[in-house]
């Protein structure tokens, strides 16, 4: 080979080992491996096996003369089995090419395969003979990894000289496909335990949202829903092809760090205590204490059948006295649920109730509710006290500081803040950093709208049914215009029907309604 041409080669292989180095899926990768080597020495067609459960697959096949493409980025399957290493008996199978190639850890160059009695190709002859192919020259170079362990076999097939007549492969062919097939192997390794390692990852988030889902099964739903949705809002903001959004666009590692962003929204929940975060009624705590104010009632009426039966209380006052008992029992019952929000009359009611008496089991006479019982009972609106929601917001900037701690590298830098800003509004009211808008990424702000939105219709918490999808985008629109979440963002989630995409594949069909979009989409505008 001319000087020159080994020169150009050279360089053209090392312009491959670069570029193997940046791919980073795996079905692309092996394709590259094998088209590159096929160009390199001029073959007309080869096929990359991977070892897997002591066979060699079949990954991928190219024949560029009957323009055949199997395995790969192909939409086809290689149809071929896979050849096992050793023989029924044990033996290591040396009559199979690639095989023997792996076997005895060499590179094997068969000039013509129906000139050699060495190896078996009547598979090899069966196949020309079906499909009119000519195999003649073959070249088999094992691919190793750093470690030296062969991971896989490159095998070429038929050189083509200038004149694209059929030869064998030269030498320096070999030395070639040897040096990329090196290259190939530390690439395709690298990029596997680079996979390895983010299956690892993403083992140990699923991992963290299983303890999460372990005390409280509620937001261990909403931490698999919403990266779900988020990403669905993405993929919508990123079709838009007007307005502000007309250029935003996502990479492949952009919707991974904004997947695994998602994934971690809500983390700092692990340290949340199971009470406060499945807080169904107001007087919940590890058990609900209505039932200690049941017995208080009981205890109240029993009195009053005695005082009944001692005279000192005639029939028509005890019964007017067990009717009110029963009417305040029936109205603390219904408060105590938090579904609607308290009036001041129902408030006076709670506090008149709190200041009567009762004797307690020591015989003292004490307040009717106790100090902490009248605070629950009297939350104008759900079932956490103020030093409860206190607790629960800090979950979001427990997210930031566990997230800000980890290491992350260049490509999921921006996971924090995605993660840790689906709490602020648009007007720099929200917490734990009052951001506005202008100060938060996109992405920050699709999170927002998922977190609400999957809240709102949630079927699963202790707390409330899951909302019809009217008044979940009713209570969204008006949360956009009173700057809570991202207006704009808001009229691409209503627009491109994202909401009835996730409710198709999440909600229940009773949530199910009409929606007027452009009348929401009006009053965005408004």
């Amino acid at each position: 080979m001319e000087e020159r041409e080994f020169q150009f080669r050279l360089n053209k292989l090392n312009a491959i080992g670069v570029a193997l180095s940046r791919e980073t899926q795996i079905e692309r990768l092996i394709e590259s491996i094998l088209i590159a080597a096929i160009d390199l020495v001029r073959a007309e067609a080869g096929t990359l096996y991977l070892i897997r459960d002591h066979r060699l697959h079949f990954e991928i096949l190219l024949n560029n003369r009957l323009g055949l493409a199997q395995g790969g980025t192909s939409s086809t399957d290689v149809s071929l089995p896979p050849v096992p290493l050793k023989l029924a008996d044990g033996r290591p199978n040396l009559a199979n090419v690639v095989a023997c190639a792996v076997n005895q850890n060499c590179t094997i160059n068969i000039p013509d395969a129906y000139a050699t009695e060495e190896y078996d190709f009547s598979g090899t002859r069966r196949f020309d003979q079906h499909s009119g192919y000519h195999s003649t020259s073959f070249l088999a170079v094992p691919m190793r990894d750093h470690e030296g362990r062969i991971i896989g076999v490159l095998q070429l097939i038929n050189a083509l000289n200038e004149h694209n007549q059929i030869e064998a492969f030269t030498l320096s062919d070999q030395h070639l496909v040897e040096s990329l097939a090196s290259q190939a192997a530390i690439a395709f390794t690298n990029r596997r335990l680079i996979l390895s390692l983010q299956k690892l990852f993403e083992g140990f988030i699923n991992l963290i949202n299983l303890a999460i889902d372990d005390k409280s099964p509620y937001t261990g739903g909403h931490c698999q829903r919403v990266p779900e949705l988020t990403m669905m809002l993405a993929e919508a903001v990123e079709r838009c092809t007007y307005g502000e959004f007309a250029d935003f666009a996502m990479s492949e590692r952009d919707r991974y760090e904004l997947k695994i962003a998602g994934l971690l929204h809500d983390c700092g929940k692990i340290t949340t205590p199971v009470h406060v975060v499945d807080k169904a009624t107001k007087l919940q705590t590890i058990f609900d204490r209505i039932a200690l104010i049941d017995t208080r009632f009981v205890v109240l009426e029993r009195d009053l059948e005695i005082a009944k039966l001692r005279g000192q209380l005639s029939a028509a006052a005890y019964q007017h006295a067990v009717q009110q008992l029963t009417a305040d029992r029936l109205f603390i019952r219904s408060i105590n649920r938090g579904g609607e929000a308290m009036s001041d009359a129902d408030i006076a009611r709670v506090e008149y109730i709190a200041r009567q008496t009762w004797r307690n089991a020591e015989g003292e006479t004490v307040a009717f509710l106790s100090a902490d019982e009248l605070e629950n009972l009297t939350i104008r609106k759900g079932t956490l006290t103020k030093a409860e929601r206190e607790i629960i917001n800090r979950h979001i900037e427990i997210t930031i500081q566990m997230l800000e701690a980890l290491p992350w590298p260049a490509h999921l830098k921006n996971v924090p803040e995605y993660a840790g800003g689906h709490h602020e509004r648009m007007d720099g009211k929200g917490y734990p950093k009052g951001l506005k808008r202008e100060e938060m990424s996109v992405q920050a702000r699709i999170m927002g709208i998922a977190d609400v939105f999957e809240a709102l219709t949630a079927r699963d918490r202790p707390y409330k049914d899951g909302m019809k999808l009217s008044v979940a985008l009713q209570i969204l629109t008006r949360m956009a215009c009173e700057r809570h979440v991202d207006k704009e963002l808001l009229k691409v989630f209503l627009q491109s029907r994202v909401w009835y995409d996730y409710a198709v594949r999440f909600l229940n069909e009773s949530q199910f309604d009409s929606v007027d979009v452009q009348a929401l989409l009006r009053q965005l505008e408004g």
